[in-house]
């Protein structure tokens, strides 16, 4: 057969066989069609998109629940409280760190001193149990006792003289920046070193002394007193004198208000300075 035979033949089988039908789309494929520019697009972004860009974009913006958020709170609350913790231990810490060898030494020696007179004073108190629950003449040892016990109290409560070995505390305050509270810090320092009696320019210190700025000067007790200010203190001289010394303690304060502040110890100390005694206005003895 030639070749224009094989064409014909082809040309008349293509007029016997009906045209093709597109197959019928469904509705879903309708609108899967219609919106195929639009799903080609985002898959065309999402596969131009790294890992750590999907990454991030799946996180940011974040989607946060009612109950992550508080979580979260109280966690940065924790948080914020462990910080300040943290910095309020660092700046009581400062003065120590920063302090010499020599100066750490003698605070340690201090505290050990401290706890050696509570140690004395507790065997003290047992032996004064002992003597008296082993004396034949029990109610004479009590009296005995009880009129060491009123002296003992009537030299802290200022109603009688004492004296004893002890230091000599002189501030020099020709600038006029020393405050009350900065005597009073020295009072309460000297008292921690085991101090047994105090007096200031002439003012019995006791229990109840109270210090205030009056003017341009300081009142003890209501008593003006003017500088330079002298304390005369009993007690053992090696505890009273370190405890003034310590970094940024006593002395170190003082001198930075441009004050002069020095310390002589002496095997004895008169403090005849006596305040009157006072009957409570409320309190009384648990016994009566």
């Amino acid at each position: 057969m030639s070749e224009q035979d094989e064409q014909r033949a082809a040309s008349g089988l293509r007029r016997e066989l009906p045209d093709e039908v597109p197959p019928s789309k469904s509705p879903a494929d309708a609108a899967g069609s219609a919106d195929a520019p639009g799903t080609e697009r985002a898959q065309g972004e999402r596969a131009g998109l790294t890992g750590r860009q999907r990454l991030v974009k799946g996180l940011w913006p974040p989607r946060l629940t009612r109950a992550q958020l508080i979580v979260a709170l109280l966690l940065f609350g924790l948080g914020f409280g462990l910080a300040v913790q943290v910095a309020s231990n660092s700046e009581g810490d400062g003065a120590l760190r920063g302090a010499r060898q020599e100066d750490l030494v003698r605070i340690l020696d201090e505290l050990d001193d401290r706890s050696q007179r509570l140690e004395d004073e507790k065997q003290g108190l047992e032996k004064q149990r002992d003597e008296l629950e082993n004396s034949s003449d029990q109610a004479e040892e009590a009296r005995r006792q009880t009129l060491e016990k009123e002296r003992q109290l009537g030299i802290l409560a200022g109603t009688v003289a004492a004296q004893g070995p002890g230091i000599t505390v002189t501030i020099e305050d020709t600038k006029g920046t020393v405050e009350a509270n900065m005597l009073l810090d020295a009072i309460q320092e000297l008292r921690a070193a085991g101090a047994e009696a105090i007096q200031v320019n002439g003012v019995r210190v006791v229990a109840g002394t109270y210090l205030a700025d009056s003017d341009e000067s300081v009142s003890v007790d209501g008593n003006k007193i003017n500088a330079p200010y002298r304390f005369q203190v009993i007690g053992k001289p090696q505890d009273l004198e370190p405890a003034l010394n310590i970094p940024g303690g006593v002395v170190q304060t003082l001198e930075k208000e441009q004050a002069t502040v020095t310390v002589e110890r002496s095997s004895k100390i008169v403090v005849d300075a006596l305040r009157a005694a006072k009957r409570p206005d409320y309190a009384r003895s648990s016994s009566q």
